[in-house]
C-alpha cells in the first residue's frame, strides 16, 4: 500500500531515478505534467511520492521504485518526523524478529486492525527485552528499573520519547527510553510498517533496521556524533568480557553493540537525547538476547542507575561542555577525586564512570587530548593517579573519531579494590598509525599495539619499554606541578640507532629520483606553425556518453564489503586509495584499469587514469568516473585533454565558496584512433614526469626533516 502523504525532495527523486539533481530540475522545466510541489520551501520543494512514482513510470524513467527506496522515502517523509517513524519501524521489526507468526496474524487485516492490535503485541515483546518500557495508558513513567531517578517525583509524566527532540534545557529527570505507541499514533505509520516487513522478509529484521538507521544518520550528519565501529571495537576489547556494561552517553549504541557476547550479559544505556535512547534500545534489542535497560535523561544531573555497580563502563561523552551541572552538583557524592571545574566536564564523566563500577571494574572513555594536560584538572588527575584509578592513557592517531583532525585519547580506569604499593601508569602513543591522506587510521596496527601493551600491563603490572610507542611510568614521576599525562611528552623518542644510515638511503633514493625526473622531463616545446593550428572539431563528454563511447558514473556509496576508497584527495595528490565510506545497501562503483577519474569540487584541473594498483577501489564522494570504450577512445588521450585549464574553466560553475565542475561539458577533439594514441603517449609521459616530481618532493621533505631532527637530537654531527 502506498502512503499518499509521503513526500520526497528533488534529491530523493534523483536517487529513485538514478540521475543527478540537474536532471530533475530539467524535468520540472520541460514537462508540464511534472507533479506540483505539495510542501517544503521555494528553494527546496517537496513532492508527493505516489505522484512522482506514477510520473516516472509514465515517462519510462523508472520501471519500478526499489522497495528499499520506497520504504526510506516513506520513513523520511513521515508526518510525525523520521525519528518517530524509525522508532515505530524498529518496534515492528523487533516483533517480526521475535514472533513472526504474531506479526503475520495482526497484519493480515485492515490498517485499522493492525494499528489496534500492535500495541498489545509490542507489550509482550518489548517488556521482557527492554525492561522498563512504558506501556500504553500508564501514566507513572518516572521509575527506571525499579528505582526513582535523581530529583524525580514518582508521578512525573514526561513527553513521549518517540517524538523528535527539540532543543531545550538539559533534562532533570530520567525516563524510560521507550514507550509503546498507542493505536492512534501508529495508524499513520502502518503503510511504512508493511513496507518494512516486506523489506525484512528479504533482508532480515536486523539488517533492515541497520539500513534505515544508517540512512537516517547519513542524512543528518551534523545532528549526531558517531563512534566509528573500529574504535568501538577497540574500547570494548579493552574492557574485556564483562557481564554488566553501562554506557551513560550511549548515542546510537555503537559501544554496547561492540561488547563481546556472553550468556549472562546485561546492558544499561542512557542518553540525554530521548530519540537516541529509543533508537539505541531498539538497536540493541535486535542485536542481542541480553536484557537492554535504556533510559533518557541528562546522566550527570539525573542518573537513571544510581545503585548500579557494573563490571564495565564504556563512554564517548560530549566534549567541552560548560553547562554540565557545575552549579547544581557541588555536593554530589560521585566526586570522590575532587570537584571538577566548570571547564572540566570530561573529568565529571570520568568520576561518574568510576562511581558506577564495582570494585575492580574497568571503564574506558574517549577523551579530548587537552584533558591530559589542562591545569584546571591537575588536582583530580593527581588523585586518580595516587589512588590507582587511572591505569592507562592511549593517544590515538588523528582521524580515529570526530573531530577527525584531533588525535583523541583513550583513558582506561579501574575502580580501586586494593592499594598499589608502587602504582604505575601505562602510556601508549599510536599516532604512527595515522594514514596518509584523509583516510582513517591503520586500525589493525592500532588495535594490535594497544591491546598487546594493555594485556602485558594488566597481567604483569608493567610493560617492556618501546621508545615512541609504550612505557609504564611510575606515578611518582608524573606528580609534578603540571601532572601532564600526554603520552608523547613522557615517552622516549623512537630508537634510531642508524639515523645517518637511514638518511643516506633517503639521499640515494632522492638522487635516483632526480635522475629519473631529468630523463622524463619533456623536450623543449616546438611551436605549431600558424597555418597548421586550425581549430579541431570538438565534442563533449556528454555527447560521447550519449553515443556510447564512454560510461559516466558518480561515487559516494560504500557498499557492504570493506574495500579501500579512492578519495578526491587521493586523485589530487596521486596517492593510493586511503579513504573509507559508511556501509550502505547501494552498490559501490569499483574502479577498473583504464578508467579516468576526475574530482568535481575545488577547481583543480586533474584527471587520473586508473592503473592495476588502483583498480578495484571504491569510487569516493565528489568524484566522477569515465569508462571509455577502448575501440572508440584512448584513456590517456581522454584524460589529457580533460586536464586543460581552459577546458575546466568553461565547464565550471562558481559559487561564493566553491567551484563545481560539470563533467558533461568538458570538451575534447574528434580524432582518429591513431592520432588519439599519439596524443595519449605524450600525456602518459607527462604523467610519469609528474609522479617523479611528486616523489622527489616527498623524499626531499623527508631528507630535510631527518637532517633537522638528527642535528637537534645529537644523532648526526654538524660536519
Amino acid at each position: 500500500m502506498q502512503d499518499n502523504a509521503t513526500e520526497v525532495t528533488a534529491a530523493g527523486i534523483a536517487r529513485l531515478a538514478g540521475v543527478g539533481r540537474a536532471a530533475v530540475s530539467n524535468w520540472r522545466r520541460r514537462h508540464a505534467d511534472f507533479p506540483r510541489p505539495v510542501g517544503g520551501t521555494e528553494t527546496s520543494p517537496a513532492f508527493a511520492l505516489a505522484e512522482v512514482e506514477e510520473w516516472l513510470r509514465r515517462h519510462r524513467k523508472l520501471a519500478e521504485v526499489p522497495l528499499k527506496e520506497r520504504v526510506w522515502q516513506q520513513l523520511a517523509g513521515h508526518p510525525d518526523g523520521p525519528v518517530t517513524a524509525l522508532v515505530h519501524a524498529g518496534c515492528a521489526l523487533l516483533l517480526i524478529h521475535e514472533r513472526p507468526p504474531v506479526w503475520l496474524d495482526i497484519s493480515s487485516g485492515t490498517d485499522e486492525r493492525l494499528a489496534a492490535l500492535l500495541p498489545t503485541a509490542l507489550d509482550e515483546v518489548l517488556t521482557p527485552r527492554v525492561p522498563g518500557t512504558a506501556r500504553p495508558g500508564r501514566t507513572d513513567r518516572s521509575r527506571v528499573n525499579g528505582q526513582h531517578p535523581v530529583n524525580t517525583p514518582p508521578a512525573a509524566t514526561p513527553a513521549n520519547p518517540a517524538t523528535p527532540a527539540t532543543p531545550a534545557a538539559p533534562a532533570t529527570s530520567a525516563t524510560p527510553a521507550l514507550a509503546i505507541p498507542t493505536a492512534p499514533r501508529l495508524l499513520p505509520s502502518v503503510p511504512l510498517l508493511r513496507g518494512v516487513a516486506e523489506l525484512a522478509a528479504d533482508r532480515g529484521a536486523r539488517p533492515t533496521f541497520e539500513f534505515l538507521l544508517g540512512r537516517h544518520l547519513d542524512a543528518n550528519p551534523r545532528q549526531y556524533t558517531l563512534t566509528p565501529p573500529d574504535l568501538a571495537g577497540l574500547m570494548a576489547a579493552l574492557a574485556g568480557t564483562p557481564a554488566t556494561v553501562l554506557d551513560p552517553s550511549c548515542g546510537t549504541g555503537a559501544l554496547l553493540r561492540a561488547v563481546a557476547d556472553r550468556p549472562d550479559r546485561r546492558l544499561h544505556a542512557q542518553d540525554s537525547s530521548p530519540e537516541l535512547a529509543a533508537l539505541t534500545a531498539l538497536r540493541l534489542a535486535l542485536h542481542t538476547r541480553a536484557p537492554v535497560h535504556a533510559a533518557a535523561g541528562d546522566t550527570l544531573r539525573a542518573d537513571a542507575y544510581p545503585g548500579l555497580r557494573a563490571d564495565a563502563v564504556l563512554c564517548h561523552p560530549p566534549f567541552n561542555e560548560r553547562n554540565w551541572g557545575h552549579d547544581d552538583l557541588a555536593y554530589d557524592p560521585r566526586w570522590e577525586y575532587g570537584f571538577p571545574a566548570r571547564t572540566e566536564s570530561e573529568l565529571a564523566w570520568v568520576q561518574h564512570a568510576l562511581a558506577r563500577l564495582r570494585d575492580g571494574g574497568t571503564a574506558v572513555l574517549l577523551m579530548p587530548p587537552a584533558v591530559a594536560s589542562r591545569r584546571s584538572g591537575r588536582r583530580i588527575r593527581a588523585d586518580l593517579l595516587r589512588r590507582g584509578a587511572l591505569r592507562a592513557v592511549v593517544a590515538l592517531p588523528a582521524g580515529a573519531a570526530p573531530p577527525y583532525s584531533v588525535p583523541l585519547h583513550l583513558w582506561v580506569l579501574r575502580r580501586p579494590d586494593r592499594t598499589h604499593a608502587q602504582p604505575e601508569l601505562l602510556l601508549v602513543d599510536a599516532g604512527r598509525f595515522t594514514a596518509e591522506g584523509r583516510g582513517g587510521p591503520d586500525w589493525p596496527g592500532v588495535r594490535e599495539t594497544v591491546l598487546d601493551a594493555w594485556g602485558a600491563f594488566d597481567r604483569d603490572g608493567g610493560v617492556e619499554e618501546r621508545p615512541g610507542v609504550a612505557r609504564s611510568v611510575p606515578v611518582i614521576e608524573l606528580l609534578d606541578d603540571d601532572v601532564d599525562l600526554t603520552p608523547a611528552r613522557r615517552l622516549p623518542p623512537p630508537a634510531d640507532t642508524d639515523g645517518a644510515g637511514r638518511l643516506a638511503d633517503v639521499r640515494a633514493r632522492l638522487d635516483e629520483t632526480l635522475r629519473l625526473t631529468a630523463e622524463l622531463a619533456p623536450p623543449p616545446a616546438e611551436p605549431v606553425p600558424s597555418a597548421a593550428s586550425g581549430r579541431l572539431p570538438l565534442t563533449t563528454v556528454g555527447e560521447l556518453a550519449r553515443a556510447g563511447a564512454l560510461v559516466m558514473r558518480t561515487g559516494g556509496h560504500g557498499g557492504r564489503a570493506r574495500v579501500p576508497v579512492l578519495t578526491d584527495h587521493d586523485v589530487l595528490a596521486g596517492t593510493a586509495p586511503s579513504g573509507t565510506l559508511p556501509e550502505s545497501e547501494e552498490e559501490p562503483v569499483l574502479t577498473e584499469p583504464g578508467d579516468v577519474v576526475l574530482p568535481v569540487l575545488g577547481g583543480g584541473a586533474v584527471a587520473r587514469v586508473v592503473d592495476e594498483a588502483t583498480a578495484g577501489a571504491v569510487l569516493g564522494r565528489n568524484l566522477v568516473l569515465l569508462r571509455p570504450d577502448p575501440a572508440a577512445l584512448d584513456a590517456w588521450f581522454l584524460a589529457g585533454f580533460l586536464r586543460g585549464t581552459a577546458n575546466h574553466r568553461q565547464a565550471s560553475s562558481y559559487a561564493s565558496t566553491a567551484t563545481r565542475l560539470d563533467v558533461r561539458r568538458l570538451q575534447l577533439p574528434r580524432l582518429a584512433p591513431d592520432e588519439q594514441r599519439r596524443y595519449g603517449e605524450r600525456f602518459r609521459a607527462l604523467d610519469a614526469f609528474e609522479r617523479a616530481l611528486r616523489e622527489a618532493g616527498r623524499l626531499g621533505e623527508q631528507l630535510v626533516r631527518g637532517m633537522y631532527d638528527g642535528l637537534t637530537d645529537g644523532t648526526i654531527a654538524p660536519d
